[in-house]
């Protein structure tokens, strides 16, 4: 009897099993975009702000748990995800803010807030809705992770915009412990739809909240010689100490001291007897944060000692610089070439504005991107601007950005 050859097929490479990951959830991507749309408009319409986010909390939980994930509460608002098996080999984590900004939107959205009083100005609506389709693209590959060994954490976190934020009680709940690296979206209303900045290194800057208080003996205007001019006082708080610190502090290290509220007295012939000044600091150099406390209180004493009035400062450390890992942003730069294009990735700059993601990178090594949210040749806006309107197609890119980011992450050699 002649014997039968038998062909021998090789299985496949992990390289082609990763790139057909990819490909299927490339492909599913395009199926959710519609439902992640609506998803997106309706967190639009319902904004909450910061640790009372029970509406959103709920909704993302029913639409997780109706694909059968594990869904982990956070107190007292947000949420833990997480895919593949208890006890992997490697852990990534994907975070997005949930939270509104106490804003009246004027955007005239068919989908606008319904709520007064709180609108989503700065895009957490979209990270959110980027982090849920994550979840959906990746829920069917389960099987994968188990056999490889990998774990997705998707950490659904309240109360960005407030400080102390969110971050600390994810950190503070154990919830990066076991991460090997963590990554996030912000959205970027100054770069085109289809783009994705990413930077290397401190990416945001530290951010503190400052208030200062004077309080003295008022009287009447006509008189200023026989009461504690504190409106002249707190003036010249408002304008010396900018001026002070930029010549106290190494101007490389960018600080910006911007007052936001300034308040004294109800009548222009009264002088007051207190007023406040409150207003935001912030810095681009993370050692200049952790030791610039001593010098503000010092040259406020100062600044006001000529009056006669007395001082009370309210320096409340926000958020240190988001510091981006080289490594996490090389998976960056690889996820987005594989499953956005190999021109979707931009150089962006070093901002000023806080973020609390930089206290999750202050426990895990990891990276934020920048998402475009521009329509090309359309209108600039700014976060925190009441009219932002973002392009929706940057929900898909997001989700795209993520997905790749994290398989280049997982199947790095740690």
């Amino acid at each position: 009897m002649g014997s039968e050859h038998v062909q021998q097929v090789a299985p496949p490479s992990d390289a082609q099993v990763v790139d057909q990951l990819r490909a299927d959830i490339s492909a599913a991507v395009d199926a959710l975009e519609p439902e992640l749309i609506e998803v997106r408009r309706d967190l639009h319409a319902h904004p909450e702000l910061g640790f009372a986010e029970q509406r959103t909390t709920t909704r993302i939980s029913q639409l997780l748990k109706a694909e059968g994930l594990r869904v982990t509460p956070v107190h007292p608002t947000g949420l833990v995800v997480d895919l593949g098996p208890a006890e992997p080999r490697r852990r990534i984590a994907v975070r997005a803010d949930i939270d509104a900004l106490p804003l009246t939107e004027t955007s005239g959205l068919p989908y606008a807030s319904v709520t007064g009083g709180a609108c989503h100005a700065c895009g957490h609506d979209v990270h959110t809705t980027c982090l849920l389709g994550l979840a959906l693209a990746l829920a069917p590959h389960q099987e994968w992770l188990r056999e490889q060994g990998y774990a997705v954490r998707l950490l659904f976190q309240p109360a960005e915009e407030v400080m102390p934020g969110g971050a600390h009680a994810l950190v503070a709940a154990g919830h990066l412990e076991d991460v090997d690296q963590v990554f996030a979206l912000h959205c970027d209303p100054g770069t085109d739809v289809g783009q994705v900045g990413l930077r290397t290194g401190a990416i945001t800057a530290a951010t503190d909240v400052l208030t200062v208080r004077l309080t003295g003996a008022g009287g009447h205007t006509s008189r200023p010689h026989i009461t504690q001019d504190l409106t002249y006082a707190l003036a010249t708080v408002v304008t010396g100490l900018p001026a002070a610190l930029s010549r106290r502090v190494d101007p490389r290290a960018g600080l910006a001291l911007v007052w936001g509220s300034i308040h004294a007295g109800e009548a222009g012939n009264v002088i007051p007897s207190t007023g406040t000044a409150s207003g935001t600091l912030r810095m681009l150099d993370a050692d200049v944060w952790d030791s610039i406390g001593p010098l503000v209180d010092d040259l406020v004493g100062h600044l006001a000692a000529p009056y006669g009035v007395a001082v009370e400062i309210d320096h409340r450390q926000g958020v240190p610089p988001v510091v981006n890992d080289a490594d996490a942003v090389a998976h960056l730069v690889s996820g987005v070439t594989t499953m956005v294009g190999a021109d979707a990735v931009v150089p962006t700059p070093q901002s000023l504005g806080g973020e609390d993601f930089s206290w999750m990178l202050r426990s895990v090594p990891g990276a934020l991107a920048r998402l475009g949210t521009r329509t090309p040749g359309g209108t600039t806006y700014d976060l925190h601007r009441p009219d932002l309107v973002v392009d929706e197609r940057a929900i898909a890119v997001g989700v795209r950005t993520l997905a790749g980011t994290v398989l280049s992450a997982l199947v790095a050699t740690p």
